[in-house]
């Protein structure tokens, strides 16, 4: 079936039942019952409610939840309400995380126009531009927002912005005629899409599609079927959290049932369990891991990286792909004079000679037939143009003097069907017409012998294949300054001057910095292979032609297929929408971790599928920065491969918190485990417990997660998609610091229990507390770092120690105090002890980290 922009204008307007003159009034009425309004639907959304009480599903929480009702029915109010407290405190910063994430399709939205001027009954009128129809004949004038697609049937001069579908800033060039080939978005030049704006000229479009049936409409289906992934580490902390429940059910039920079988109560095994339960269950970790998170968003953004999405913080450490766009990001988004040829000569623009009348005249040529003014810092006009005024000036040629030397005393306008521009000047007494534009449409112009023909011909190919827009220049002497279309012919050859937006000066040390970190870049841009290839190649993405491809070549090929082709390719140019999310789906089912980096609506739904999704903030539109997770404030991406470092740091922190925790928790199971098996009285009291998780242990946990960063991680390749945090070499030091902790407290537990066992519960309470603060530091590396420099490098963690002592000061020596956390007096010698015993875990701890440090090495 043929497409709108390859059937021909008279007829696709019968196709439509409508006419010059516009639809008659039944037309439309038919029209808008039969398509509908021209508006975006949104997928109905979860209720905040929903949202809230869906935070609440996890199996560690229903645990909690559990242990707080037993709480209560024991008489144990205090343990409830803290329970409580925390785990409502949690599921309030999931909402308010998930709830700031939906927000893509009401910007996108705003890109409607707000009305639009149509021809019906043979009368042009206004209306609101959701009663916009299938049939409409709409009217263009420059600045007006387009309200839907359509196939432009009458062109004057159009030219139409397309970068919020498209990406690239360059203004389109529209006409009316069809085409007969098969052509990517980007390419049909005889239609005009909703959410673009006319920049130039004027002209009259046929709308074919509305509302959910254009492409903006398409890309708004995208988002709302684009699925959100959950970070690697949400995956790790759901299966671990599984995984712990299960261990923890386990183990209390053993407890509980071996407690009955030496003949103690039920309800008092039960509370035993429950106490085992509350031990075993990081309450704090999910605080903890956010808090640690939200401190990661704060070091990011002073690096220009605002993250929107909490999650994306540590999702930026597990990267594997980059997928980038090109304009803006990886180039200056500023076209530049790389390069030009004037007297059978191809000179690079930092090696003109303007003392050579050649090129001289070259450049004056350039700044004459030109529209554009920069001044100040600010650029009006045409981006191939400001960019040769701005070439002129760093040769000192000053367009205004040189206007004003010269003054243009006729001129043919640039039109899209020429592809031409001319003006007249006095030089040097006679009157002399200017003429640029496209070198192929020139070439049949001008007055050349066969080899200066073959001579251009040969060097406009070897500009082009460098990725380098060109424009031709020539010249004639003219009688009269009131030219025509006529006149453009039997011109003499100035020159070409090519231009291209170069890349970003810190682009190939990021692109370096990528690769040797294990992640692979890839380029996904509208612009043409050609100019994508040859800035790819300058930066270091792609190394052989052969790994760049045109959006098309994935057309054909099925999920399967592109899953194995995405590896050999590092360039996709002339892509749409659906091109770029199949490629980051594409890559996500080999297992990567992909960031995908955008500015326009286009990108939008990519950025909802990938892993990490990156706008930008200065060129960026507010659909593609509310469906990402990042933004970058300077829309460069070395500040991407920053925040990668950064995300893999925090991942490396968070490591340390969850050993930390860990590890602490483990203590207590142990002792209470040692307890249970040896009949001993109950080791802790459930409001000990939830003081160790909630104050002991948070606060060295929050400090570990504020380590230094260090560039070391970005040596490394990214972790494996589906490596577990418990790994073996973890839950070996998990363990066995876990044991050792134990030990101390258990050692005290006993030495008190000669005493009472109130003294002995205090006794392990204030052993397990001391013993974990001084814990943090053990957990700062895998190597010992007693007595070396980075032993002090963390001073959050000293304040954490400080700030834990002081609290278990309070509660083991003041009397109000102590009495609520059911606190007994200890004697001067059990408090040495307990300080002792603390103190010796460190050293033991240590020490077993310098054998193993010892064992690697060898």
């Amino acid at each position: 079936m043929m497409k709108s922009y390859q059937i021909q204008k008279d007829k696709l307007i019968e196709q439509l039942g409508s006419s010059v003159n516009g639809l008659t009034d039944d037309a439309v009425e038919r029209n808008q019952k039969k398509y509908g309004k021209n508006e975006l639907k949104e997928k109905k959304s979860k209720s905040v409610l929903m949202i809230f009480l869906e935070q609440f599903k996890d199996f560690l929480v229903i645990i909690l939840i559990i242990a707080a009702v037993i709480s209560a029915i024991l008489g144990d109010v205090e343990s409830t309400v803290v329970i409580l407290a925390v785990i409502t405190m949690n599921a309030v910063i999931g909402t308010i995380q998930t709830v700031k994430a939906e927000k893509s399709l009401n910007s996108l939205k705003k890109l409607s126009a707000p009305g639009a001027k149509v021809i019906r009954n043979g009368n042009t009128i206004v209306i609101p531009s959701d009663e916009v129809t299938i049939g409409d004949i709409v009217v263009l004038e420059a600045g007006d927002f387009i309200c839907a697609d359509g196939r432009i049937i009458e062109n004057a001069s159009l030219k139409v912005n397309e970068s919020a579908l498209t990406g690239e800033s360059v203004n389109v060039e529209k006409t009316d005629e069809e085409s007969d080939k098969e052509l990517p978005l980007a390419d049909r030049t005889n239609m005009v899409y909703s959410g673009s704006f006319v920049s130039y000229g004027r002209g009259k479009f046929i709308v074919t599609d509305i509302g959910m049936n254009t492409e903006v409409g398409k890309i708004a289906g995208l988002i709302n079927d684009a699925s959100e992934r959950k970070t690697p580490l949400q995956v790790n902390l759901d299966n671990f959290g599984k995984k712990l429940s299960i261990g923890i059910m386990i183990i209390c039920a053993i407890v509980f049932g071996l407690s009955v079988f030496r003949g103690e109560k039920i309800m008092n095994a039960f509370l035993f369990a429950v106490a085992l339960a509350v031990a075993a269950i990081p309450e704090a970790l999910s605080s903890i891991v956010t808090i640690v998170l939200s401190f990661g968003t704060q070091k990011m953004s002073k690096e220009n990286a605002i993250i929107r999405k909490l999650q994306a913080v540590e999702g930026l450490g597990s990267v594997s792909v980059i997928c980038s766009d090109k304009t803006g990001t990886l180039t200056q988004n500023k076209m530049t004079v790389k390069k030009f040829y004037a007297d059978g000569e191809i000179i690079d623009c930092e090696k003109g000679n303007f003392e050579n009348d050649h090129q001289k005249r070259l450049l004056l040529a350039g700044i004459l037939c030109n529209d554009s003014v920069c001044k100040n810092g600010t650029e009006i006009g045409d981006p191939t143009e400001t960019a040769l005024v701005n070439f002129g000036l760093k040769y000192n040629f000053n367009f205004e003097r040189i206007r004003e030397k010269y003054p243009r005393l006729g001129e043919i306008p640039f039109d899209s069907d020429r592809k031409l521009m001319s003006t007249v000047h006095e030089v040097n007494g006679s009157l002399t017409m200017i003429t640029k534009g496209a070198a192929d449409v020139l070439l049949d112009r001008m007055k050349l012998t066969e080899k200066e023909r073959k001579d251009i011909i040969e060097v406009t190919g070897n500009l082009s294949s460098h990725g380098l827009r060109l424009l031709a220049f020539a010249y004639k002497e003219t009688e009269k300054t009131d030219i025509s279309v006529s006149d453009e012919n039997d011109l003499e050859f100035m020159g070409l001057i090519a231009m291209m937006d170069p890349p970003r000066e810190e682009s190939k040390a990021a692109v370096a910095e990528c690769i040797g970190a294990g992640i692979k870049p890839v380029m996904i841009t509208g612009d043409h292979k050609v100019t994508a290839a040859a800035i790819a190649a300058e930066i270091g993405i792609l190394k052989d032609e052969s790994e760049a491809a045109e959006g098309c070549e994935i057309d054909d090929l099925t999920d399967e297929q592109l899953k194995e082709y995405v590896p050999t390719k590092s360039v996709y140019a002339r892509v749409s929408p659906e091109h770029k999310i199949r490629i980051v789906k594409a890559w996500q089912d080999r297992g990567n971790i992909v960031a995908m980096t955008g500015d326009g609506v286009n990108d939008a739904p990519a950025l909802k599928q990938a892993d990490v999704g990156v706008a930008m903030g200065i060129t960026g539109t507010e659909v593609s920065k509310d469906a990402a997770s990042m933004v970058l404030a300077d829309d460069n991406f070395a500040t991407i491969v920053k925040a990668v470092n950064n995300g893999r740091n925090i991942y490396a922190n968070i490591k340390r918190s969850i050993q930390f925790l860990l590890s602490g928790n483990t203590a207590g199971i142990f002792v209470v485990l040692f307890a249970s098996l040896a009949a001993l009285p109950v080791p802790f009291e459930a409001v000990h417990l939830l003081f160790i998780n909630l104050l002991t242990d948070s606060l060295p946990a929050i400090a570990l997660g504020l380590e230094p960063h260090t560039s070391a991680v970005m040596k490394e390749k990214p972790r494996p998609v589906n490596e577990s945090i418990l790994t073996r070499s973890f839950m070996t030091s998990v363990l066995s610091e876990g044991l050792i902790i134990a030990a101390a407290a258990i050692i005290c537990f006993l030495f008190g229990l000669k005493t009472n066992p109130s003294a002995a519960s205090t006794m392990a309470f204030a052993s397990i507390c001391l013993s974990r603060l001084i814990h943090g530091f053990n957990c700062k590396s895998d190597s010992p770092v007693l007595f070396t420099k980075k032993f002090f490098n963390n001073k959050y963690l000293f304040m954490a120690f400080g700030l834990g002592l002081i609290l278990l000061c309070l509660v083991m020596f003041v009397p109000g105090i102590s009495s609520v956390f059911k606190i007994e007096a200890i004697s001067t010698i059990q408090a040495a002890l307990i300080a002792g015993t603390s103190l010796g875990t460190m050293l033991l701890i240590q020490l077993c980290k310098l054998i193993k440090k010892i064992l690697r090495n060898h």
